[in-house]
């Protein structure tokens, strides 16, 4: 797999990227998927309503934002792989949580989704060429490249993941 360090991203991506472990950007999609898969069986119907603090999003909430956030990175790397020169533009996350109406919905549905769109993102990229992974685009005025795209879905995945333990469970 290519080397993440030599692409170029906006700095703030950086938080994310940093997160993941894995040099395969696949095996650390398939292996992020599993670990919060994993946390979220320990988490009852009940917790998963919780936020952890006025204002905050509950457990289901942050789960949505981060399909909503995949599904929106993975447009972003289609495009870019597929020589899109259009800038794209951003998302305001606040909205599309508030939106999304995570709360009216299980959180068995929630994970059947989410097991869903992981699939669909792995699919994706393990068929994208080498060369289209080294392709780029600019999105909400950063530019990116579909290998990039990878590690940041990945790493955001993470984040939220590690705020999930910290923040909600206390782990």
């Amino acid at each position: 797999m290519n080397d993440i360090k030599k692409h170029n991203f906006a700095e703030y991506f950086n938080n994310y990227i940093n997160l993941v472990e894995d040099a395969d950007f696949i095996s650390a999609l398939k292996n992020s998927y599993k670990t919060t898969k994993e946390i979220i069986s320990t988490i009852s119907e009940e917790q998963a309503n919780t936020a952890y603090a006025e204002g905050k999003w509950t457990i289901k909430e942050l789960l949505v934002h981060i399909m909503d956030t995949e599904r929106i990175f993975c447009e972003r790397a289609l495009r870019f792989a597929r020589n899109d020169k259009q800038d794209l533009p951003g998302f305001d996350h606040d909205d599309f949580v508030l939106g999304s109406e995570a709360n009216d919905r299980t959180l068995k549905s929630i994970m059947k989704e989410y097991k869903t769109i992981r699939k669909s993102t792995i699919a994706l990229f393990k068929n994208f060429s080498p060369a289209m992974l080294e392709k780029s685009g600019t999105a909400n005025k950063n530019k990116l490249t579909v290998l990039s795209i990878g590690f940041i879905i990945t790493g955001h995945e993470t984040h939220h993941r590690n705020v999930l333990q910290e923040k909600y469970l206390g782990i």
